[in-house]
């Protein structure tokens, strides 16, 4: 079996770390689910394992990423709309 290891394995693998390790964070109290930092985390985590997917595609796993993308920015959209608000207070 031949195993290689690219670039885009590298991508992926950070963006798995992102999203595992903001759920920790959250898990142990050290991150807010509605702050603006843990959505962005998610976020990133998710685009960054969709890049990796380009690459070496799977339908399971583009599937679960595209929605963790979207609803982190959902979540980072509402979390920067109450950042201002409250800020206008």
């Amino acid at each position: 079996m031949n195993i290689s290891y690219t670039w885009h394995d590298l991508v992926g693998n950070i963006g798995v770390g992102l999203i595992v390790w903001t759920y920790f964070w959250l898990q142990i109290g050290r991150i807010d689910s509605r702050s603006i930092l843990y959505s962005a985390l998610n976020g990133l985590g998710a685009a960054l394992v969709l890049i990796s997917l380009y690459f070496e595609f799977n339908l399971s796993a583009f599937l679960i990423e595209i929605f963790w993308l979207v609803i982190s920015l959902i979540g980072l959209f509402i979390s920067i709309r109450d950042s201002r608000r409250s800020s206008l207070s």
